[in-house]
């Protein structure tokens, strides 16, 4: 059986791996654009736009959310979302700094 040993590797591939994970979905993808699109939006707002239930909608973003990929807020019982754009720029940074460093040689 594999031992898993995250902490042996660097930081930087820790969160991209995270950052991956988190967007591993096509709902997730789906849900990023609708909320970059849509700034303030609700879990409702989300769920109109997608073919998907209002639980697979939340759980999709409860992962984005602690990959900081969105920022929730309470607005009495609703949740407003917004891209939390301070950790997205660092992770497209990230990801463009992977993407420069493996390549066909």
């Amino acid at each position: 059986m594999a031992i898993h040993k995250k902490e042996e590797f660097t930081s930087t591939d820790q969160m991209i791996s995270m950052v991956a994970k988190a967007m591993s979905h096509p709902a997730r993808i789906a849900i990023l654009r609708i909320v970059s699109e849509n700034p303030n939006c609700t879990t409702g707002d989300i769920v109109d736009l997608l073919p998907l239930a209002q639980a697979t909608v939340s759980h999709h973003l409860k992962e984005m959310a602690a990959a900081n990929l969105i920022i929730a807020s309470n607005e009495g019982k609703k949740s407003i979302y917004q891209i939390n754009w301070k950790s997205w720029n660092m992770y497209t940074a990230l990801f463009g700094g992977l993407a420069d460093n493996i390549q066909e040689k």
